[in-house]
């Protein structure tokens, strides 16, 4: 059910250009529950908070996929190599945790803390803690860790969150589909909220010349049960199964056939919770003892690790951003640390002074 309400969804926002103009007047509504709820953050009603150390938001105004946590993944790695003590933080999407926030390292469970958490902290082996409350989580994180700065996977709406710096990312194929809103178009908020975030970032190809480009890339598969690597391209002298359960599936299928891949492509909805059943393709192979391979992206892999067989095998990806985005993001990184020292300064000495 879930998997066919996806697809008709996906039909609607991204390629009927007919049924989202009849929803629209419920997106209005949409428009108006999201301005009001952001009025209510302004004047005081809701509160907002502020951790003390930057926060960075690596998000996206649509529903589903975009390529923001291989953007974090390398964000993060890139904050270390600058000598920073990067924490994450995340919702935590599809675990089924009974108390919250958790504590997220590489020996996680998918099923309780959520399938996007366990790999970053597998990619990263940054400290991380998820909850639907981030204030939560980052207080969390810092209680356990000694970090300096704090990246929240996705919560670019998550108001309650006071935030330094604001990354939105864009699927460069998609777009923003027909324009509208929920649950008429895939917008979380109205096209305009990309004014106020301070970088914009497309997965693919820009063309606004406030935008940054990246792309993923991908040229290895490993095995789940052996670990074996092996280049993505030896795969293809042979036919393939490939599954997805990510926002976006066609943008791996596309990823496998740029390399030369034959497969039969099977999607899921985003965070789809794997069964056996699932990944068991019926062997077609000349060698009845060998199985056709079946790739899958490394965040579904997380969650199939215990069911996997040996034609089993996950594509790792990484963000490779634009030149030049590294320089700007951690320039401004410095002068929002310089701001917040300063403030710091200036209550510690309020204080001494009461």
């Amino acid at each position: 059910m879930k998997k066919t309400l996806s697809r008709w969804l996906q039909d609607i926002w991204y390629k009927d250009p007919f049924i989202g103009v009849w929803l629209s007047p419920f997106s209005f509504f949409f428009i108006d529950f999201v301005k009001f709820r952001k009025f209510l953050y302004r004047i005081g009603v809701f509160k907002s908070y502020r951790l003390p150390v930057p926060v960075i938001i690596v998000g996206n105004i649509t529903v589903g996929g975009t390529g923001k946590t291989p953007l974090l993944i390398w964000l993060a790695e890139r904050l270390k190599a600058e000598g920073y003590t990067p924490g994450i933080i995340s919702r935590g999407y599809g675990g089924q945790a009974k108390d919250w926030p958790q504590w997220v390292d590489a020996n996680s469970r998918a099923e309780q803390v959520g399938d996007e958490a366990v790999l970053i902290a597998r990619q990263t082996g940054c400290p991380m803690a998820v909850g639907a409350l981030r204030v939560d989580a980052g207080k969390l994180l810092l209680e356990r860790a000694a970090c300096n700065v704090i990246l929240s996977d996705d919560g670019l709406q998550h108001y309650a969150l006071k935030r330094d710096i604001e990354i939105a990312v864009i699927d460069g194929e998609r777009r923003f589909g027909n324009s509208f809103c929920l649950p008429a178009g895939p917008l979380r908020e109205p096209i305009e909220r990309l004014q106020s975030v301070d970088f914009i970032v497309v997965n693919g190809e820009k063309y606004e010349d406030n935008e940054l480009s990246m792309h993923i890339a991908g040229n290895t598969a490993i095995n789940l049960v052996t670990g074996e690597q092996k280049p993505l391209q030896e795969f293809s002298a042979t036919a393939c199964h490939a599954l997805a359960g990510i926002g976006n599936p066609e943008r791996f299928f596309k990823l496998l056939a740029a390399a030369g891949l034959t497969c039969e492509t099977h999607s899921f909805p985003d965070h789809h919770q794997f069964q056996v059943d699932d990944i068991s393709f019926s062997v077609v192979t000349t060698d009845a003892q060998s199985p056709m391979p079946v790739l899958m992206t490394e965040k579904d892999a997380v969650k199939c690790l215990d069911f996997a067989g040996i034609e089993h095998w996950y594509v790792p990806v990484k963000a490779v951003p634009e030149a030049g985005f590294s320089a700007q993001l951690l320039s401004l990184l410095s002068e929002k640390i310089g701001h917040l020292n300063h403030s710091h300064s200036s209550l510690k000495k309020k204080s001494h002074e009461n």
